[in-house]
């Protein structure tokens, strides 16, 4: 399955034995966020991420996880941290400053650190559309997306820096 903006280069061979990566969950919209990372656990098994290597923590919602994911990584026990989380648009622009600050904040958390913190945050105007991304019928789970590109990041980034 080809994602929509792909230039059709082939993804790199990810050999993730030995890295240790974070996942930081949202509990709010759980019903799509667990198979969010439901779809990162299998990816981080299909790169060779020992299950040993893994650590786990959630936080009550999106807006939340750019502190958790700043503060793993600053541990220095983890190569990259994975933040997973939905939030589907309402009727109100409470949509827009959670997603917004969650991005920014993410995006943070990676610069500030030098830690890979990945985006896998679900911004969605409906429940459906979170369920597309996640169900594996339409496209891929982005949970697994988002996991390879940690693998993928962190593997670079110790390239780079040997």
């Amino acid at each position: 399955m080809t994602r929509a903006g792909s230039s059709g280069a082939e993804m790199p061979e990810l050999d993730g034995a030995g890295l240790r990566i974070g996942i930081i969950s949202a509990r709010f919209n759980d019903h799509v966020v667990v198979p969010l990372r439901d779809g990162a656990r299998r990816a981080l098994a299909r790169t060779g991420v020992a299950d040993g290597d893994i650590t786990e923590a959630w936080v009550p919602g999106a807006f939340e996880l750019p502190l958790a994911a700043k503060a793993l990584a600053q541990t220095g026990k983890v190569d990259a941290v994975i933040c997973l989380g939905t939030v589907i648009r309402g009727d109100t622009p409470h949509f827009d400053y959670v997603c917004n600050e969650a991005a920014r904040g993410i995006q943070r958390a990676q610069l500030d650190t030098g830690v890979p913190v990945m985006f896998g945050v679900l911004t969605v105007d409906t429940e459906q559309q979170a369920l597309d991304r996640v169900e594996g019928r339409v496209m891929t789970n982005k949970g697994e997306e988002a996991a390879e590109g940690a693998v993928e990041m962190a593997l670079l980034l110790k390239c780079l820096r040997a």
